[in-house]
């Protein structure tokens, strides 16, 4: 009796285990043939503005390597590192010793000259000298005189001004050294206003007119700026293919150095009523893109074409109409007529 109770309790386990197993079957079964339970939206058109991203730098208006013209000895220095001065300022001095003598020797040889010929003056009223004497006295008066500008040219040329309002750079010489034409003494910024440099591809040429306006952002600065296009190279560069263009930054800011790196984006022509989705919602392939759209409940594969692209965003040119429902979550789960179920449309 007790071998038949426990043959009869076996035969109930494994009864019960073949159901439960059967049960559990049936609910994977039921999971795989159930509606997969998706994320979409409605597509809807919406204004577009196309724009293209390049890289662009941050200039001063106006940037100079201050150089000597003449060779010699620095004998007076006023370069003020990073300081703002104006235009006109004495820089640097050369020594001019030798000049100033020579011109100190020629203003006397002119004084004399100019009474030499105030008195022949007198005496060409009455015959006392002949018009040749005085000629040739004018012609000393004159030459001297044009000497006496040519050495204060020279004289010019042993200082360096600034040739605009503007901040000093770092200096690169000290007082006392020695100086050639070549010789680099600082660099002078005006900085008041900045300039925007960039450049865009040839295909873009007919997008670049003279004030309009781009933005552009700086690295480690949240905030954007905006730029007006005042002028672009003749011609587009042969080697990168590539129109150099200018802007002037419209407002000034101290976070703004000259060479600094900028994202530039400039825009281009507007779609009214462009079609966006979601990057997410679109499947590559080798050969096309896809989209799956909700139909009748179920998901179907349909082939796009696509445009403009932002950080979120994608325009689609073709195989969508406003009001499809696409799936954005899931999709490389799902197979053709699968059925769908969403939790969430936006």
């Amino acid at each position: 009796m007790k071998s038949l109770h426990i043959a009869i309790l076996m035969i109930t386990f494994t009864l019960g285990a073949c159901n439960n197993g059967k049960n559990v079957k049936n609910q994977q079964n039921n999971k795989q043939n159930g509606p997969q339970v998706v994320e979409g939206t409605i597509v809807k058109p919406t204004l577009l503005q196309h724009s293209i991203t390049v890289s662009g730098t941050v200039k001063s208006f106006e940037e100079t390597v201050l150089m000597p013209d003449v060779s010699g000895r620095v004998v007076t220095l006023n370069l003020p590192e990073g300081q703002f001065i104006k235009k006109g300022t004495l820089l640097v001095k050369l020594f001019d010793g030798d000049l100033q003598a020579t011109l100190r020797k020629l203003q006397t040889q002119l004084e004399i000259a100019r009474q030499t010929k105030k008195r022949q003056t007198e005496l060409l009223t009455v015959n006392g000298i002949s018009e040749l004497e005085y000629d040739q006295t004018t012609l000393q008066v004159n030459s001297i005189s044009d000497d006496i500008e040519v050495l204060k040219a020279q004289i010019s040329k042993t200082e360096v001004l600034a040739p605009y309002d503007g901040v000093i750079g770092l200096k690169n010489i000290s007082i006392g050294a020695q100086v050639t034409p070549g010789t680099p003494l600082t660099t002078i910024r005006q900085t008041n206003q900045m300039k925007l440099d960039f450049s865009v591809p040839e295909k873009y040429i007919d997008e670049i007119s003279e004030g309009k306006i781009v933005r552009f952002t700086i690295q480690g600065k949240d905030s954007s700026f905006s730029a007006r296009i005042i002028a672009a190279e003749g011609g587009v560069e042969a080697t990168t293919r590539n129109l150099r263009v200018r802007a002037v930054v419209s407002r000034q800011d101290p976070s703004l150095s000259p060479g600094v790196f900028a994202t530039v984006e400039v825009p281009l022509a507007i779609t009214p009523n462009a079609l966006m989705i979601p990057t997410q919602a679109v499947i590559p392939s080798e050969r096309n893109k896809k989209v799956i759209v909700a139909r009748g409940g179920k998901a179907i594969f349909v082939t796009i074409e696509t445009g403009t692209r932002n950080s979120q965003d994608i325009e689609v040119v073709s195989g969508l109409k406003a009001g499809d429902t696409i799936v954005t979550t899931g999709v490389l789960f799902l197979k053709p007529n699968s059925p769908l179920k969403f939790s969430k449309i936006r």
